[in-house]
């Protein structure tokens, strides 16, 4: 069975290492993309399993990102991740099929949990 792959999108460089060290341990194949347009791209290529999504980034923002890919049929499991606490805007991304959500500073061991259990349900 070939590992499953996952998506960060943030535009904190930061955040990305740092998911990226978590999952990496593991198995998992952990692309990042800085800013919704190259989350596209790498979308199209390698249509990861899930996705970790940032609420606010310059130009697309993560709402912008989730109905894109309502758009094109995405069928990535996607996780929202936010440093502000704007209930609108998290119900807005439920709606459009957001599974969970984390405000950042996030404990990193519940985000993975949550993470592994999306992947294998």
């Amino acid at each position: 069975m070939s590992p499953k792959k996952i998506l960060v999108v943030d535009d904190q460089f930061g955040i990305r290492i740092l998911i990226k060290e978590v999952f990496s341990k593991d198995n998992l194949v952990v692309f990042q993309a800085a800013n919704g347009n190259q989350a596209l791209d790498i979308i199209s290529l390698e249509d990861p399993d899930l996705i970790l999504l940032d609420m606010k980034m310059p130009g697309m923002d993560g709402l912008e990102l989730l109905r894109r890919l309502q758009l094109v049929s995405c069928r990535s499991k996607v996780i929202m991740m936010t440093a502000y606490g704007e209930l609108d805007m998290l119900d807005e991304a439920t709606k459009l099929g957001a599974l969970a959500h984390f405000t950042k500073p996030f404990d990193i061991e519940e985000l993975r949990s949550e993470v592994i259990r999306q992947l294998v349900s």
